[in-house]
This record gives structure tokens, sequence and C-alpha cells, in this order.
């Protein structure tokens, strides 16, 4: 992979990442436009440290605050009760079906589900389930009234994410919309809850280049880390705008964009313009 093109691959891993839009999907796409082929689920859990970076920069007071009660907490100089112990306890519990059906299902989601069929598909699908999730959730309750039943079944929302197309915000939106949470809970949730998980796979993947190094295959790190370095200016700027736009917008339309994409990538397989 040369610079430019790792750059514009790093460019719509940052716009793409914290819309519910599908940063995987797009980095499929992009990268066989633009005669990359797929880029591989390496690339993308690499370049998402970047964008995670640009998380915790963003929320870096709420997870200061999180990780301090958690651990003052656990040697007992804060009580169980304290409401950033137990949003720590949360996103611990809700990275747990994420980082299980990673581990179990890795080789599928490195090879068969990158299928950009499977993708326009899930592209499709999950506008239609957010769209019906807006309409139908309450969205009444705050993150202060996060239950464990909840936290557990956002972590099941965000696993749905390994699948291409479906998008990790998406996914995890949805689930606090149909669970009455705010789009500004919901969305929040979704970010901390996202950083376990992406650092965790994003580690794993360096991990497994460098081995691959020290077997004798090397890797054009320059690239890489340039598109990473993107991904993290574009993606701060990004989660910027979204919180705000939340605030006073329905997601209906990232929804039509996600249709509009869908249908345009059915057309494009179908003729044979793109490969699977």
């Amino acid at each position: 992979m040369d610079y430019l093109t790792a750059l514009i691959l790093g460019l719509v891993q940052g716009l793409t990442e914290f819309l519910p839009i599908s940063s995987s999907a797009h980095i499929s796409i992009v990268g066989q436009l633009i005669g990359q082929d797929d880029p591989g689920a390496a690339f993308t859990a690499i370049t998402q440290l970047g964008t995670e970076t640009a998380v915790l920069i963003y929320f870096w007071r709420d997870i200061v605050t999180i990780i301090r009660q958690w651990c003052l907490a656990l040697v007992g100089k804060v009580p169980q009760s304290d409401p950033d112990v137990r949003m720590g306890w949360l996103v611990i519990a809700g990275s747990i079906p994420i980082g299980v059906l990673g581990l179990l299902f890795k080789d599928q989601i490195e090879t068969d589900l990158r299928s950009l069929w499977i993708t326009a598909t899930m592209l499709l699908v999950f506008a239609l389930v957010i769209m019906v999730a807006e309409r139908v959730g309450r969205q009444e309750r705050r993150l202060t009234e996060l239950t464990w039943k909840h936290g557990i079944f956002y972590g099941l929302w965000q696993a749905l994410a390994l699948v291409p197309g479906v998008s990790r915000s998406g996914g995890t939106i949805a689930g606090g919309l149909f669970m009455g949470y705010t789009r500004e809970a919901a969305a929040r949730y979704s970010f901390l809850l996202a950083i376990p998980a992406v650092l965790a796979s994003g580690g794993l993947q360096v991990v497994e280049v460098l081995r691959g190094e020290a077997e004798g295959s090397g890797a054009n790190w320059g690239p890489i880390w340039a598109a990473t370095a993107v991904a993290f200016a574009v993606g701060y700027a990004v989660i910027a705008w979204f919180m705000r736009y939340i605030t006073t917008h329905t997601f209906t339309p990232f929804m039509v964009y996600r249709i509009v994409l869908a249908l345009g990538l059915f057309a494009l397989l179908g003729t044979g313009t793109i490969a699977a």
C-alpha cells in the first residue's frame, strides 16, 4: 500500500468510524474503488487505534474519573454504588460479548464475512433496524439509569458489528434506543463501550503483524501509521460534531445514506464493477 492510498483510507476511517454508517464497509468499498481491493481486517483494526485515541482524548475527563473511582473502589476507598464505579464495571461487562465472539469467529470475520454481498445486506437491514429503533424507542433514559441487564444487552448489540456493514456505533445506538435511552446517552455509552474492544482488537493485530515480521514477512508500517494518524485527526473532529448534532437531529439522514449506499453497492456487485 502506498502513502496516498493509506491517507485516503485513513480519511475514510476517520469520517465513518463514529457515524452509524459502518466504517469497515466504507474501507472495503473505497479500497476496491481505488484499486486496493479489501485492505483487510488487520489494516482496519490498526487504523481504528487512531480513531479510538480520539475517543480517549475527547472523553478524557470522563474516562479518567471512571478509572480512578473504579480503582479506588477495588481497595475499598470508594463504595461500589458510586456511579462512576458502576460505569466502569458496566463497560467491562458490556465488552465481554464482542471479545468472546470476536475470538470464536476470528477466522470467519477476517474472511467469509468480509464479502461485499454481506456488507451491502447489513447496510440495508440495519438502516431499517435503526429507523425502527428511533421511531419506537421512548428516548427517556439517561446513562445514570443504565442497569446491568441493559449493559449486557448493549454489549450484545455491539457484537453485531463484527459483521461488516452493521456499524459499531449503529448497533449499540440502535440497542440503546430500543431500550429507551436518549440518542445522546446511547451514543456516549457506545463510544465508551468501544474502547476496550477496539484497543484489544487493534493491539492483537499489531502483535500478529509483528509476529509475521519475525517469521520473515515484512509489513509496510509507514503507510499504516500515516493512515492511523489521519484517522485520529479526522475522527476527533467527527466526534465533536456528531455529539452536538444528535442533540437536535435524528439519525434519518444517515439511514437514507445507508440505504442508497447499499442499493448502489448491490448494483456495482451485480454488474461486476467491483468484486465481492
